[in-house]
């Protein structure tokens, strides 16, 4: 859209009106960005989609997959001897030491005959609607640049993550709330804090918005504070009127920011939102019966089933990608479970066992897995070998991942590590891969999703990626 347009459409409207009219012209001038999603192609951008929604669930930290998924009888046999390396592998944060059985029994469930922990008691009854990758790996057994892998394909930052690769390619499914949205740990931010829902080199605009669930206002300063009695829609006015003449004179001096553009529709989203988000972000709503199925009246599973029911409530009003965090960054809290896995797997796998279960349901129930991926994973796996005590160190030799919703084979599984849970011994499946199989649901060649920078043609799953067949319906 010109520069004239959008200052007749604020001259006109005036102040949110304004916005909200500019908005929806503004989707002449996306259409002229790149090709949009085709009807033909039920929202697919290059073939038809079977996924319109995605809500990814990341464990932040490293889930131990002999202790949850994965299960190694060897250990049993094996325990107390050591058979690991002699030497300390690179991103170890000690010496390995004897091998380690799971504290934790596992049982077989479903038709599907899935074998899980006794940590996931809920989600053991869902194991015939998930799809499993049995032996992701990493390139790094590093946190920071571990979580950056899982969400950009790239252990540095700088790189889009997946959800701002599917918000620029796919675009909205609604004006009225954010295109990506990230519900992070009440406890904090994850490794790289906002790293994994960055931009990157892509247009601003398709940042993850972070929305504090735990909040009294989860979005800040969506409306004014009491305090600010000067804050009337005749100051609005007034301001934004300041703010369309600053704007447009950055706009000619600075043609090719991208901020500048995300700043505006920013403005634009926020008008609309003071009316949907109130009623979007208010679980209250909800019966009882759905705020017991979440674990919201447990203090254990209170944050993260808050969380997993505002994920619903978000993609059940279109928008596209959720994503929900376990953990924040440390040594504590999360799924780094150095100490003793004994003592610090339990508590958070609880905090999300009955939400994740609940939200599988919940999915179902409303139809909303017809057209929505649900997805588990984290950055990488723990040592089959003890470290310290009972404690495990990080490994990217092999972990797990789940997705289960439209297009999945459900009950199915791919790959397997060795019989320690030490490496992926056959199907290994890098990021790539994943990132590809979950673009492919969405109705996007990963080969075809390109963006130019620095005279690189930029993609999610870099020069490498193939679609994981084996898990699609």
């Amino acid at each position: 859209m010109s520069n004239s347009r959008r200052d007749f459409l604020w001259n006109v409207g005036g102040g949110l009106g304004g916005l909200a009219v500019s908005q929806m012209l503004a989707h002449e001038a996306m259409s002229a960005e790149h090709d949009r999603p085709q009807p033909e192609f039920n929202g697919g951008l290059h073939h038809r989609a079977k996924v319109r929604r995605v809500i990814q669930l990341f464990m932040t930290g490293g889930a131990s997959p002999m202790d949850t998924y994965d299960y190694k009888p060897e250990l049993e046999k094996l325990h107390g001897q050591k058979l690991g390396p002699d030497k300390k592998p690179e991103g170890f944060t000690a010496m390995p030491g004897a091998l380690m059985k799971s504290p934790f029994p596992f049982k077989q469930h479903g038709e599907s005959g899935r074998w899980v922990s006794s940590v996931f008691p809920h989600q053991a009854k869902e194991v015939d609607q998930m799809a499993f990758l049995m032996a992701m790996a990493s390139k790094t057994n590093v946190h920071g640049p571990g979580t950056y892998m899982m969400n950009s394909g790239f252990l540095l930052p700088g790189f889009p993550s997946m959800g701002a690769w599917i918000s620029y390619g796919l675009g909205n499914l609604t004006d009225e709330l954010p295109t990506f949205v990230v519900l992070p740990d009440a406890k904090g931010l994850p490794y790289n804090q906002k790293g994994p829902f960055s931009a990157g080199f892509l247009p601003a605009v398709n940042q993850g918005t972070v929305i504090n669930a735990s909040g009294k206002n989860p979005i800040p300063d969506l409306f004014a504070r009491e305090k600010y009695q000067f804050a009337t829609r005749d100051a609005d006015r007034d301001g934004f009127d300041l703010l369309r003449k600053l704007n447009a004179g950055h706009a000619e001096k600075q043609p090719g920011d991208s901020l500048l553009d995300a700043r505006i529709k920013s403005y634009e989203l926020a008008a609309r939102m003071q009316l949907s988000a109130p009623e979007a972000f208010d679980v209250s709503k909800e019966s009882a019966a759905t705020h017991k199925a979440y674990g919201l009246d447990a203090a254990v599973t209170e944050d993260f089933g808050r969380r997993c029911l505002l994920a619903r409530r978000l993609v059940e009003r279109k928008t596209r990608f959720v994503q929900v965090w376990s953990g924040p960054q440390g040594a504590t809290g999360n799924w780094d479970n150095h100490g003793s896995i004994p003592k610090e797997l339990p508590p958070i796998a609880m905090s999300v066992d009955q939400p994740i279960a609940a939200l599988i349901r919940d999915l179902k129930s409303r139809g909303l897995f017809d057209d929505t991926l649900l997805i588990w994973t984290t950055e990488f796996g723990r040592t089959p070998f003890a470290q310290g005590g009972d404690g495990r160190d990080h490994n990217g030799g092999s972990f797990v991942t789940w997705l289960a919703g439209a297009g999945v084979k459900a009950g199915v599984s791919y790959g397997h590590s060795d019989e320690w849970g030490y490496k992926a011994e056959e199907g290994k499946t890098y990021c790539y891969d994943f990132h590809a199989t979950v673009l492919h649901l969405l109705g996007i060649d990963h080969k075809r999703l390109i963006y130019r920078q620095n005279g690189i043609d930029r993609r999610l799953t870099d020069v490498h990626g193939h679609v994981v067949q084996e898990i699609l319906a």
